[in-house]
Parts: C-alpha cells; structure tokens; sequence
C-alpha cells in the first residue's frame, strides 16, 4: 500500500511541476504531461537503464518525446531522476538562456536525445536510432558479450501519428524488425481542434498491424501494472517494433479542463492550478512542490544508474581483453574518431579532358573510401542507379542482414532525412542518403532540424540542375540551391568536376557539427585540368581561383558546378579580344563566408565591380558577391523537357550570352 501511495505521490509531483513551469512562463502544454506522467514514471524510474550521472554513456535506454510540446514532462523527470536539470531550470521554462526551451533541443539540456516539436520528427529519429544500434550491434556484439543491449523508448501522441512522416518511418521500422523500438502512443483523443473524431478516424491498431509492428492496448494510462506487463510483452518480441496504445486523459487532474482541447497548449489559469492541487491532495499555495518521500524515492534511480555503467565497465574490459580490434574501433567510432586512412584511398581523376557526371565521381569516390570506413552507412530513397550512392559488394541492410552497410529506404525521402538524424544521434555511423536535389523540398523540414541540433547528416543530391534534361520541370531543381543556402547551418557544396566532388566528400566527412549537403550532376562534365588551372582542394574555402588574368581583371565570372566550364570557355574568349577575365570556382558560399576578409578581398576584390555570375537556377543571394554593379545568368522560371543540350541553349548558358553579358558589365564599369 505504501508502496502504491508513493507511486501516485511521485506521479503527481511530476504532473504538478509540469503545472507550475508552465503557469510561472505563462507559456506552455499542460495536457500532455498531465495524460503521460504515469509512463514517464514507469520509465524512468523502473524500467529505463540509463545513469543520470552520464547521460552519454552508450549502452543506455533512449527516451524520444516526439510530441516535443510536453517538455515539461520530461524536464520533470530529468530534475527528479538526478540529472542535470536543477529546479531553478524549471523555474526558468521557456526563459532566454534556460537550458529548459519550450520544446525539447539536442545538446542543450543533458538527457535530452533529440530536439523535437515539429510532429513525427521524434518517432523517426528513434526509428533511427533503432537502425543504427541494429547495425553497430551487429558488427561489435559477440557471443558473452552484448555491448550494445538496450532498448529505445518513445512517447507519440495523435498530431505525431497523423504526420506522413509517421507512415514513412513507421512501415520502413516494421520492414525492417526493428525489435529494440518501444513506443507508447499517448491516446488521449484529443488536439488542438478538439476531438481527434473531427478530423481523424484511423484505427490505429490495425495501422501498426499492418507495418508488421507488434500491437498492445492498455485501457487505463494511470495503470503502472498494466503498462509494465505491456512493456514487458515489448521486450520479449524481438523481432518486432513495439506499440503500447495507451489511453490517457489530457489534463489529468484539472477539474474543469481535464479532456479538452483547452489544455492543450495553454496553461490553467492561477484558479485551475489551485483547484488541480487540491484535487492531488498538494500543497495549494506552494509552487514547484517536491515532497522528501518523492526525493528520497528517487534518490536511487542514480545509484542503480551508476551500478548498471560499471557492470557494462567490467563487461567492456573483458570484450577489450578478447576481441581487442573490435574494442579499439568501437571506442573510435562511438567517439566520432573514423581515422585518417580513407583520405589515402580518395580517387585523383588526372584523365584531364575527358568527361564524368559528378553523380558518378561522388559514387568512385564512395567505393573507394568505404572499405576504410567501416560505419559508413548510407543508402538511398530508391534512386539508387540515378543517385551512385551504393558499395559495390557490400549487402544491404536488411532484418536479416544487419551489418549490411547500405539501406534501401524506399520512395521515403522524409523519413530517409529524419531517420538519419536519428543514427548521427546515435553515433557511432556516418549517415548520408540520396535523392534528387529538387526532392530537398522533402527532406527540409529534418535538414533543418540536423542543423539545429548541429548533427552531420551527408545528403548526395543528384540531377541538380536543368541538365536532367528530359525529365522536364517537375524534376529540374530551379530555386533549391537557394532554399537549401538559406538554411543556417548547412554547409551545401556543388562541385564542378570529379575533383571538386572528391574534395566535397572529404570535407563531408571531416566536418562536424553541421550537416552538409553536395549537389551533383546527371550529366558529363569535364575534368578540369589541375596542371592548367588552380588545384581542387580549393573547395576547402568555398571559393577559389580556378583562372587568373594577367594583372588586374577586367571581369569576374563566378560559378558553380557544371556553369564552371561555360566560364572558363568564356575567359578564353575574353582574352582573345583584349579582355582580362577571373573565373572564381564558387561551390559553398558558407566556406567562402568563413574565410578572412583578406582572402574574400584576393579572390573578389573591392576595386573590380564588374562581376558575373553564371548558375542554372535563381539568382536570389548571388547579390551578395556580384554587387550592385554586377549581374547574374540565371534561370526565374521552371524548366522544361528536353535535351540538356538544348536547355542550357535555350536558358542562356552558352558562352556567347556570357561574353554578351560580360562586355556589357566592362564598359559599365569602366
């Protein structure tokens, strides 16, 4: 009996802080962690492995909050638990500065494993997360010696559920087996409409049913036997993800509000907050209120966290005693050390002259690397001919073939991006997938979310230009280059010849903390030659230049990707009828940005104002490097199918326009 009292005591203390956070921010979504604490409480208190005192240690149980508006939730059982949230962090919820944001965010408060709030998003990060401890345990697990053995729980309510990301993601984990994934779907019939009935009527299970996910109903949230037994039943299915539908009510406790869609993201009110406390039996005038018996019941979640570290500790040692290869790679990788030898094996293409889509370099320049990078762990949203994202010779990643090293994701280009959010979370991989660049527009909203919460996701976007060709407008990427710059935090590369796309991927994967993007032709382009021009690894600072003239330049043409030849070839031109021409390669305006001010100034100096930009999509931001008194060859509508010959004709990339363009900047600039 006591042992029950104590239960609800701690229960309501977590619901209760929730309470008083978010009336002292005036800002928040009582409901949900009102429905939810009990499951909360289940995990972090009895059921989870995780040791506050670290919250990096590897072999820990994850918890995902993907319905990211119940911060305060999870603020609550991180305070509780012992981890480094203190209660003047909760006093400070939503407040500048506070390591306790309105929704959840990576790296800023410790025991958070992923930033969530926008819905879906969490539920495939951990499906992520899933994948990537499959994978690593596959390579690193030994017989005695599971040095990855944990599971990875997440709470979703109805908006998470109704996201499409949520169908993608869900029916690529139950393809996949992903037995290690729990998740509990806080059923509480409610949004910020109002009911779910009004706009949404699903059956759940038969949904889950269907991707092959193992199904459980708990009628009752409040009921810590019957969720235990659910969580148990989880456990013992190993070759199924798990989904616990669990009925809640949102608000619980709130006598006037409990069930509505009111207290969904509002907070009480200083009367339903009194009237909620008395109704728990709490103190009602007292705010973050948190008895000694619920201080003392979790004082131990800490000492059994550090218990369950060390006995890994002793594990680990032995594994490092017998398989010490394994030891030593797995404590690189889990670290983010992937070594140095790959950069040996990174392609030179000399065949100067000869032509190479950069889409096939970057997939040499994969096969070449990759057996020196044994986490490299990429695939495609089902282009993968078009893309070259796949290891020759290395088997997919399957339920049954788990250390296989390229995933199939299928026509799932949201779920690919989040999901590899979930696995450079994890760590231990280094994630990249592949699409068509106009597909970006399905991947934005996790690209943005992998540079807020400063992972590094590798994204190989081919086709990146209207040289697709006959694919026509729907497939031509006209204004992506400049949605995908617009993202801070993303560093988007778009090489012009195989050499600038080796040196892309070193970047890529030298780089951390951002996520980077590297933008790729269909068709052949020539591979410059570095003996007459600038060397490659001038990528490394975003821009560079590739053709100097003698003296000072009467004209700079900037460039990227494929409009590098065309400038080039227009130099040539320039310099047979007088005219000094600078052709700056440009492939990353974020490098470029990064440099000194000196060397900005030597490669577009201040003094030289007639500058011209050449690149097949919209101009939007090349402003900034032409100038007032520069100009720019773009393109301001949609493409169209034909011969990519012609388009690049018809749309004005040809030398003529350039040198037609260029002499009209000369003379107005001189």
């Amino acid at each position: 009996m006591r042992q029950q009292k104590i239960e609800e005591l701690s229960i309501n203390t977590i619901r209760l802080l929730a309470v008083d956070a978010i009336q002292k921010a005036n800002s928040g979504h009582p409901g949900m962690p009102m429905g939810v604490a009990p499951i909360g409480y289940l995990l972090y208190k009895k059921i989870m492995n995780h040791n506050p005192a670290n919250p990096k240690w590897i072999n820990r149980d994850r918890f995902v909050l993907s319905g990211g508006h119940g911060s305060m939730l999870l603020y609550s059982l991180l305070h509780l638990s012992g981890y480094d949230v203190s209660l003047d962090d909760l006093k400070n919820f939503r407040q500048w500065e506070s390591i306790t944001p309105g929704h959840p965010e990576f790296g800023i408060t410790p025991g958070v494993e992923t930033t969530t709030g926008p819905l879906g998003q969490g539920l495939a990060n951990a499906i992520g997360m899933a994948v990537a401890q499959k994978h690593l345990a596959s390579i690193f697990n030994k017989e005695g010696f599971n040095i990855l053995d944990h599971y990875i729980y997440v709470e979703a309510g109805d908006g998470d559920l109704m996201e499409g990301l949520s169908h993608e993601a869900a029916s690529f984990a139950g393809h996949n087996k992903l037995g290690k994934l729990i998740l509990f779907f806080d059923d509480n019939k409610i949004t910020i409409d109002g009911a779910t009935s009004i706009s949404n009527s699903d059956d759940t299970a038969k949904r889950f049913e269907s991707y092959n996910w193992h199904v459980q109903y708990v009628d009752d949230g409040n009921d810590l036997d019957k969720l235990t037994n659910a969580v148990n039943n989880a456990q013992e299915e190993s070759d199924k993800p798990s989904i616990i539908i669990t009925r809640t009510t949102i608000g619980y406790g709130s006598p006037n509000k409990q069930g509505t869609s009111g207290v969904h993201g509002s907070p009480l009110g200083d009367e339903e907050v009194v009237l909620t406390k008395k109704y728990f039996g709490f103190p009602e005038k007292k705010t973050f209120y948190i008895s000694e018996e619920v201080s003392e019941h979790f004082s131990d979640v800490i000492i059994e966290g550090n218990k369950n570290e060390e006995e890994w500790n002793d594990l680990f040692k032995e594994y490092s005693t017998k398989y010490s290869e394994e030891a030593e790679l797995f404590e690189k990788v889990m670290s983010g050390n992937f070594g140095d030898s790959w950069i040996e094996k990174l392609p030179k293409f000399e065949n100067y002259g000869e032509s190479i889509a950069t889409r096939s370099a970057s997939g040499a320049v994969l096969n070449a690397i990759a057996p020196e990078l044994p986490t490299l762990f990429g695939g495609s949203a089902d282009l993968t001919p078009s893309n070259n994202t796949d290891i020759k010779g290395s088997p997919d990643f399957s339920a049954d073939s788990p250390k296989g090293s390229y995933i199939r994701y299928g026509v799932r280009e949201h779920a690919m991006a989040a999901i590899m959010n979930g696995m450079a979370l994890y760590g231990g991989v280094i994630p990249y997938g592949g699409t068509f660049m106009v597909f970006s527009d399905y991947l934005r909203p996790s690209i943005r979310l992998a540079a807020i919460s400063k992972i590094k996701p590798i994204y190989v976007l081919t086709h990146d230009s209207i040289g697709l060709g006959e694919d026509g407008p729907t497939h031509q990427p006209i204004e992506h280059a400049a949605a995908l710059r617009s993202i801070p935090g993303l560093f988007f590369i778009r090489p012009a010849d195989a050499n600038e796309t080796v040196e892309a991927w070193r970047f890529a994967i030298q780089h951390s903390g951002s996520p980077v993007a590297i933008a790729l032709t269909r068709h052949k382009l020539p591979i410059l030659d570095r003996n007459k021009y600038t060397s490659a690894d001038g990528l490394h600072r975003g821009a560079y230049i590739l053709k100097d003239s003698d003296g000072t330049p009467d004209i700079i043409l900037l460039a990227s990707g494929s409009e590098v030849d065309i400038a080039l070839k227009a130099a040539d031109r320039f310099e047979d009828e007088n005219i000094k021409a600078r052709v700056v390669s440009f492939p990353s305006w974020e490098l470029f940005d990064q440099q000194s001010d000196d060397y900005k100034e030597s490669v577009l100096p201040k003094n030289v104002r007639a500058r011209l930009s050449i690149e097949a999509g919209i101009k939007q931001g090349w402003e900034k490097y032409v100038g007032l008194d520069g100009a720019s060859i773009s393109i301001e509508k949609y493409g169209a199918s034909a011969p990519y010959e012609t388009l690049f004709e018809k749309y004005g990339f040809t030398v003529d326009n350039v040198i037609e363009k260029g002499k009209k900047l000369v003379m107005k600039n001189s």
